[in-house]
């Protein structure tokens, strides 16, 4: 078998059958099939789609390319949960949700990933704890799992390789916003970290990959679908990413934003609700709560007394990070340089935000990558960053700007003002979660 004729095959619009996928995750993953292949691969999926079929072969493939966690045997104390976000900007949920959950007595194998286009990336915000190691060995991220209940990790040598270099490969050549692509990238970590049930959040609007309501919701049902088709039970909310979730985005600020959530500092509420409902869904997938009310109740339980937060702090200690993370965020975590407000040239309210514009400008500044080797500025981003309905003007800013430098602060300032829409009257408030997917 060649690889170039099963690409000239999807690339003609053929379906693959399970030979021909688990051919071509074989040579991604053992380096057979050349990174140019690769990339023509991805196009012609991103061209053409996938089948659900091949989308579960390829789920299964490159699940299987690397090492199943396999968790019997671990002493565990609840069921093994997992919740993926399809990528925004300021999206810091996974930060404050895992250690929630495991307060509530789950553990959470999470296999995040890097930013991938013009979103943030989990696995980059981590490490901008010094010394927190987000690649550890499979029997380091078990324990941690075991005793702490949660660990963000990245995928490791031996987890699904063949998607590792695939994902590395798309953020790069354009084709990143495919629906076929993303299920099969997001599915296969999850299948190989062992996880017993998934809640996605499906993001749509200017700053997510499913610009559009109707691109979200064939998002949300392949996803839900495959999963659910391979015994992974599955539900997806999808959210609103019209704006920034939380007050920052960026990398360092986006962890310093996490620890004052947890720790009862200011929780915005667009990332409170947006964590709540995610979380509901966790615990009602899992059996620790029947209902809903229930379920937010003990999320809002451990946030208030301390026990996410403590969870947070033993997770980044586990992992290698500072003990003291949680009482001394400022003294680890870096800073820019250069931190400034940036304002609008008239008083009004904020009618709109180009979000990914915005998510382009934190990865100009250096805060995400623009091939795969880049190394990432993690003191970069914004804060205290305003969204649609906020008043702003020439004495209200848009947002705080953190930048390496003054010309890159001037650069950056004028993408975040060209991004923002200001009008006279305060606009209506938008929905923040539109639509729920999965069995009740």
């Amino acid at each position: 078998m060649l690889a170039q004729e099963v690409i000239r095959r999807k690339r003609d619009g053929e379906s693959l059958g399970e030979e021909d996928i688990a051919f071509m995750v074989r040579g991604i993953s053992d380096g057979s099939v050349s990174e140019s292949q690769v990339a023509a691969f991805g196009m012609a999926v991103f061209l053409n789609g996938m089948t659900r079929a091949e989308c579960v072969a390829l789920t299964d493939a490159m699940a299987r390319s690397g090492q199943v966690l396999d968790w019997r045997g671990v002493d565990l104390r609840g069921p093994l949960l997992d919740k993926h976000s399809t990528g925004g900007i300021g999206d810091k949920v996974s930060l404050v949700l895992a250690p929630m959950i495991a307060a509530c007595g789950v553990h959470v194998p999470m296999v995040s990933g890097r930013g991938l286009g013009h979103t943030g990336g989990t696995l980059d915000k981590l490490e901008a704890i010094p010394g927190y190691g987000v690649t550890p060995d499979l029997e380091r991220f078990r324990r941690v799992v075991r005793d702490v209940g949660c660990a963000i990790v990245g995928q490791t040598d031996e987890m699904a390789p063949a998607d590792r270099r695939f994902y590395a490969v798309r953020d790069v050549t354009a084709t990143v916003e495919s629906i076929p692509l993303i299920t099969a990238s997001i599915l296969s970590k999850k299948r190989a970290a062992g996880v017993q049930a998934l809640v996605m959040d499906v993001k749509t609007g200017s700053g997510a990959f499913a610009r559009q309501l109707a691109d979200a919701r064939a998002l949300a049902t392949s996803i839900v679908e495959v999963a659910n088709g391979a015994d992974l039970p599955t539900t997806a909310l999808i959210t609103d990413m019209n704006q920034a979730l939380g007050t920052t985005a960026g990398n360092a600020v986006e962890v310093h934003e996490a620890i004052a959530f947890l720790s009862g500092g200011a929780r915005a509420r667009r990332l409170h609700d947006v964590g709540l409902a995610l979380g509901a869904e966790m615990l009602r997938l899992g059996g620790l709560a029947a209902d809903d009310a229930t379920a937010r109740g003990m999320l809002s339980a451990v946030l208030d007394d301390g026990r996410a937060a403590d969870r947070f702090g033993a997770m980044v200690a586990a992992l290698g990070g500072p003990a003291d993370i949680i009482e001394n965020a400022d003294r680890h975590l870096p800073r820019a340089p250069v931190v400034k407000p940036v304002f609008a040239d008239e008083a009004g309210y904020v009618a709109a935000m180009d979000t990914r514009a915005i998510g382009m400008a934190i990865v100009e500044l250096g805060g995400g990558r623009r091939l795969p080797g880049d190394a990432v500025d993690h003191a970069v981003g914004l804060t205290e960053v305003r969204g649609p309905g906020d008043p702003v003007g020439p004495d209200r800013p848009i947002a705080v700007l953190h930048a390496g430098g003054e010309d890159a602060w001037n650069t950056a300032a004028g993408r975040m003002k060209a991004a923002t829409v200001v009008t006279g009257a305060r606009p209506d408030a938008a929905p923040l979660i539109y639509e729920r997917y999965g069995a009740d």
